[in-house]
């Protein structure tokens, strides 16, 4: 068991994950290959324990807020996208099978309390009753992680007895019990191996079941209930861990260009360096304060889901409609920062060889998640301001 005292600070945190910086930097090109993480990539995260940032204390892990949460996966982006995508689904992973009851925790981290959860929550399963709970199959494609962890988190459709939908929600099964198609091939984010999980006639325990229903509206099955992270709204918490590792790739895209500014001219010009130009500086501005800008939503987003948790309260429809813009608008501002900066950078962004244009092709990717995407998400959150009903989703 972690005690407070052994719980490391925040600071600490984003530290160990700057502290990775160069590892991540020099395996980028690797984990882009391989359409994995390197295996030291891998043990580098388990060293540090930035992958248990949500696992519960009982069992060794951090137990932080979602604050931490969101700046520390920011932190890793700067090295890798993909590795900090990772580590986001790892950790909010963790974050679900918390909430399941104690029973279901001990089979996760009991025996094992480095053990990684990955999954989709999409109820693409089907769950059919057996004696003592589900015969489950399914196929849960974007499971970010998977081929690094030892439990999936998939979400599954149960039937009764007459085979009628009866209720939907997330299960765990052994890794061991399942099969991994290897089906990413995306042109960014590479590197998260989100290959699609398989299950064939899976058993699933009542106690490894959370139901979706109850979970959305702030009920969940762990009997914890002073342990105040698991006490986070659901849906908002699962949009907003993909901002993190997006806030990440697109301060190194600043970075990276600031950086090859003082040594790089204007071709067809007569500025010797890029940075003396009042246009470029201007285009850096610009990135600099979209990526800000950025950051203070995440941020107040994380924030607004801790204090509610601390309150013992469950978010209203307009502030859980808000972390969805929110991320939305991380998820917009950090693309079109990437995309001002490749333009200022000039045409070398796009060569194989520069390192911009994998950190363009990563936040491209992963801001084009359906769930941040810009125009629904307006709509969900001025539906939500004006009190029109019904939503045109039940994802809030």
């Amino acid at each position: 068991m972690t005690t407070m005292s052994d719980v490391p600070d925040a600071a600490t945190l984003i530290a160990r994950a700057a502290s990775l910086r160069p590892l991540l930097e020099r395996n980028a090109e690797k984990t882009d290959g391989q359409r994995r993480l390197p295996d030291e990539v891998v043990q580098a995260l388990k060293e540090t324990g930035l992958c248990a940032l949500m696992v519960p204390r009982r069992f060794g892990g951090y137990q932080t807020s979602v604050r931490t949460y969101i700046d520390v996966m920011s932190e890793l982006g700067r090295g890798c996208g993909s590795t900090a995508w990772v580590a986001s689904l790892i950790n909010v992973c963790a974050w679900l099978a918390a909430l399941f009851p104690e029973r279901a925790q001990s089979d996760v981290w009991e025996s094992n309390p480095d053990a990684w959860a990955a999954g989709s929550l999409a109820p693409n399963g089907e769950a059919t009753p057996v004696d003592g709970g589900w015969r489950v199959n399914g196929r849960w494609p974007w499971a970010s992680g998977s081929l690094h962890a030892q439990w999936g988190a998939c979400g599954i459709h149960m039937k009764n007895e007459r085979g009628e939908m009866a209720n939907f929600g997330l299960s765990l099964m052994p890794m061991n019990q399942l099969t991994i198609e290897d089906t990413w091939f995306m042109v960014g984010m590479k590197g998260t191996g989100s290959n699609t999980i398989v299950a064939k006639d899976v058993f699933v325990p009542e106690h490894r079941f959370l139901p979706y229903p109850q979970a959305f509206a702030g009920t969940y099955r762990t009997e914890f209930k002073d342990e105040v992270i698991y006490r986070v709204d659901l849906v908002p918490v699962t949009v907003l861990i993909l901002a993190g590792s997006q806030i990440g790739v697109a301060r190194a895209a600043l970075e990276h260009t600031i950086a090859k500014s003082r040594s790089r001219g204007i071709t067809h010009t007569n500025f010797p360096l890029q940075a003396e130009s009042s246009g470029f500086q201007m285009q850096v501005a610009e990135a600099a304060m979209k990526i800000d800008t950025a950051t203070l939503h995440a941020q107040r987003a994380a924030d607004d889901l801790d204090r509610a948790a601390e309150e013992r309260r469950h978010m209203d429809l307009t502030e859980r409609a808000r972390v969805r813009i929110d991320t939305a608008l991380v998820a917009k501002y950090c693309r079109e920062a990437v995309e001002v900066l490749v333009a200022a950078h000039g045409t070398s962004s796009l060569a194989d060889s520069n390192r911009l244009q994998r950190l363009w092709r990563d936040v491209h990717t992963a801001s084009h998640h359906a769930i941040t995407e810009w125009q629904v998400n307006l709509e969900v959150y001025g539906k939500a301001l004006l009190g029109v009903e019904p939503n045109i989703t039940h994802l809030i």
